[in-house]
């Protein structure tokens, strides 16, 4: 019998871009699944791989400003989600760092989640959202408070309409446990090698390519920079776009968004990439050791994972930590970074990126959907 499979994504817009839009491209390489999201405006965008797809969506597809993505109604969320109809399918996927991971499903359907991240903004970054958000100030962010606490219950609740949980990294299967108390395997997500250009011979400049949002810490980068003297170039767009620019001294550069081509070459000339937030998984992380270029990250997450720390592996070394998530941390750092330049192999760099490469992820993903739906019908 011939399975019928639908695939769950929160939202598909020309400006997400991310890791989790990369897992669900890969997926539907190898599986014939139909698509759905909370909103889509990919199917209908010339330049993406989805253009001419049907895509289900929900109600949210015609709210105003929805094509710049739906954060801007958290509350619907969860409803929305809920509204989907699935009951024609034998297995469901959802790839899921927010709602996806809610759609209803009936027992006899097979519901595998490959979990991005437990939802940062009802968990991990409850303060700084209501730090930075307006919606988290008085008189309104008594409600907002109250808001994102049925939030976290709806999401922990939520976790238990899925069967098996994958996650992207070992740091995230711990926070799914935090969050949901659920066990999960880790599988790491696809990052395109072979679209990063390998550049042994490095440039005098380092780099960072983030979005500007306040958890990514580029400020921190930024500030040490101004002090250590070195060039830095920053690439990205966000809200601290501004603020960044502001305070950013003669030797660094903030380019703002600039397309792959760019962001490519960038990252094969530089000395090294610098990266100051906890991330889940961390694909920049990757992508610039697929370059040879060695990385200089906070040391929490997943670049625990994802870089071998020269401390720790003098051998085969492609980054250095800073424990610390300050800017003093950072130029210390940089400065040893400076005094054993010497010992980072670009070549070593891009074979430990071969780990994360797409053919290793479907791989085991397909073969996880085997084992667990076999499983699943005893």
């Amino acid at each position: 019998m011939s399975l019928k499979y639908a695939l769950v994504h929160e939202w598909l817009t020309p400006k997400a871009t991310g890791g989790s839009e990369l897992v669900v491209q890969e997926i539907l390489k190898h599986i014939d699944a139909d698509l759905y999201a909370l909103i889509d405006f990919e199917s209908t965008n010339p330049q993406s791989y989805l253009f001419g797809r049907k895509i289900g969506t929900t109600f949210l597809q015609n709210f105003p400003l929805a094509s710049n993505g739906v954060q801007k109604y958290l509350p619907l969320l969860p409803l929305a989600i809920e509204q989907l109809d699935l009951s024609e399918y034998d297995v469901i996927l959802s790839s899921a760092h927010a709602v996806a991971k809610g759609v209803l499903t009936s027992p006899q359907q097979l519901h595998i989640c490959y979990c991005h991240t437990p939802m940062r903004y009802a968990w991990d970054l409850t303060f700084d959202y209501l730090r930075s958000s307006f919606m988290g100030r008085a008189p309104q962010g008594l409600l907002t408070r109250y808001f994102l606490h049925k939030l976290r219950q709806w999401d922990a609740i939520s976790a238990n309409r899925v069967d098996y949980f994958l996650a992207n990294s070992k740091h995230t299967a711990r926070r799914i446990w935090r969050c949901y108390r659920r066990q999960a395997e880790v599988i790491y997500p696809p990052v395109n090698i072979e679209r990063f250009p390998f550049q042994a011979q490095k440039e005098d400049f380092y780099l960072t390519v983030s979005r500007l949002v306040s958890y990514k810490r580029v400020n921190l980068i930024v500030e040490a920079f101004n002090q250590l003297g070195h060039r830095l170039v920053v690439i990205g767009d966000g809200p601290e776009l501004k603020t960044l620019s502001k305070l950013a001294q003669a030797n660094v550069q903030i380019l703002g968004f600039q397309p792959n081509s760019v962001v490519e070459q960038y990252m094969a000339r530089a000395k090294a990439f610098v990266y100051a937030a906890c991330e889940d998984f961390g694909i920049a992380l990757v992508e610039a050791q697929a370059c040879g270029t060695p990385v200089i990250a906070y040391g929490a997450g997943g670049a625990l994972e994802t870089i071998r720390e020269f401390r720790q592996h003098p051998d085969c070394a492609t980054g250095l930590f800073f424990r610390d998530q300050t800017s003093e941390a950072l130029r210390e750092a940089v400065n040893y970074f400076e005094s054993v330049k010497g010992g980072f192999s670009p070549d070593t760099s891009r074979l430990n990126a071969a780990r994360f490469s797409p053919k290793i992820f479907s791989k085991r993903y397909l073969a996880f959907l085997e084992r667990y739906y076999q499983e699943y019908q005893c």
